[in-house]
């Protein structure tokens, strides 16, 4: 059972979504967001481009498995046009793309994948249900204090970030079967939950809490 603490904000949100969440963006993180816009477009892009590789690896080591095939390919267009739209924002905002570390959230995830298959490409599919439903829960939590411009683009976000935490989960329980998927997912919840809640010296869009200054 999961332990989300629903806000107004998360009303345009799938009920499934939010209850695969183990938790909520701590507020601290949504204050942070707001004062550093350039990192979080610059850091955001940086997610965009990881979305879309991370797609294209699964495409060319499962070749055997053509719903994933499909999804993943229909999931990296998708990923590449969202970090096209993002890099045109900060080119109208001055922002410079710039190289930034990585935060410790998907490493974090990724570190407890299993090494052998099948369960290895289960896994997979679960962190990335995972990237996606967070990516998503904050953007609905931002949209409402931010410019109408992002706003709006991030609402469209919302949408498509829900259509590939969907497609994530989908092919995993495809593949192994609802109850084992949900006893991984439990797994992996509590992992994600301490990425979320623990504290993070760096500002990024999948950080924890920020550290105090």
């Amino acid at each position: 059972m999961t332990a989300y603490t629903a806000t107004e904000t998360d009303a345009t949100l799938p009920r499934e979504l939010l209850e695969f969440l183990p938790c909520a963006t701590p507020e601290s993180w949504i204050e942070a967001a707001l004062a550093n816009p350039a990192l979080l477009l610059i850091d955001h892009a940086q997610c965009e481009k990881k979305a879309a590789s991370t797609a294209m690896s699964l495409m060319f080591r499962y070749v055997d498995r053509p719903e994933l095939l499909t999804k993943m390919s229909q999931l990296a267009r998708e990923e590449l046009l969202h970090f096209e739209q993002v890099v045109a924002i900060m080119q109208e905002r001055g922002v410079d793309y710039s190289h930034l570390q990585a935060s410790r959230y998907a490493e974090g995830l990724r570190r407890h994948v299993a090494r052998d298959e099948p369960q290895r490409l289960i896994d997979i599919l679960i962190v990335g249900a995972f990237i996606e439903a967070r990516s998503c829960e904050r953007f609905a939590r931002l949209i409402p204090r931010l410019d109408a411009q992002l706003a709006k683009f991030y609402r469209s976000l919302v949408r498509s970030e829900g259509r590939h935490f969907e497609d994530y989960i989908g092919l995993a329980q495809r593949y192994a079967g609802a109850p084992a998927v949900a006893e991984r997912i439990a797994c992996f919840a509590a992992h994600e939950r301490a990425l979320i809640e623990d504290t993070d010296t760096h500002f990024r869009f999948h950080s924890g809490v920020p550290a105090a200054v």
